[in-house]
């Protein structure tokens, strides 16, 4: 794995009760890579991440684990509002939605991979909290998105997935609260606006906000998985 050094000052302690126990993916959804990086190092911008994949699968590092990165913003994930406190953030060099939004390519997936797999073996964190940037923010970001291969990182113990087979179909959308999304009262945000995260990540062939049986199943094998 080539790992360039491209510290950022975007970042302070973490909490002194802050385990980390979340890994959030983004893609950087800026025209270019050094966009992205020039970004991602400006004190100005006060945002960061703790890496950057570019699309050869060149690693960028900015923010030692230990420290806690400005990566998610205003987030929510399974009760915890300071989303960066307890997290990792890796950003996967991608023009995003915004301008020409692309697959990502082989050399840039295996590359996470690798580096995922050491993180989450070093934090011990478990794969109902490897996450997207559209998880903990729905209502602010489509990252990484639905072209993002959710299903080949869970071959590899780096998130979950499941399908709508083999499940009753019971879950209605408020049930997402129990995999982790964010929704009323915790957090103002349309529960349609949750249920499009949802499909982003886990029914990306249809998003459409809309709760439907195949969403039904897949939380309720998600959930059955936790």
């Amino acid at each position: 794995m080539n790992i360039v050094e491209r510290p950022s000052p975007n970042h302070d302690a973490r909490p002194e009760d802050a385990n980390i126990d979340i890994l959030v993916l983004h893609y950087t959804g800026m025209r270019t890579a050094e966009d992205a990086l020039a970004r991602l190092t400006d004190p100005a911008a006060k945002v960061s991440a703790h890496y950057t994949i570019d699309r050869d699968g060149t690693v960028y590092a900015h923010v030692p684990e230990e420290l806690r990165a400005f990566h998610a913003g205003v987030s929510f994930w399974a009760g915890e509002r300071n989303v960066n406190a307890r997290s990792i953030g890796i950003e996967l060099v991608n023009p995003g939605h915004e301008f020409g939004y692309v697959p990502f390519p082989d050399a840039q997936i295996g590359v996470l991979i690798d580096l995922a797999g050491a993180i989450v073996s070093r934090h011990g964190i478990p794969a109902s909290r490897i996450i997207g940037h559209s998880d903990v923010a729905p209502a602010r970001k489509t990252d990484p998105g639905e072209l993002f291969p959710w299903a080949h990182l869970a071959e590899y113990g780096l998130g979950l997935w499941a399908s709508p087979r083999h499940a009753g179909g019971n879950a209605v959308g408020e049930d997402l609260r129990l995999f982790g999304y964010g929704l009323a009262p915790d957090v103002d945000t349309p529960l349609s606006t949750v249920i499009t995260a949802f499909q982003r990540h886990f029914r990306p062939t249809k998003v459409d906000g809309l709760w439907d049986i195949d969403c039904a199943r897949t939380l309720d094998n998600l959930l059955a998985k936790m």
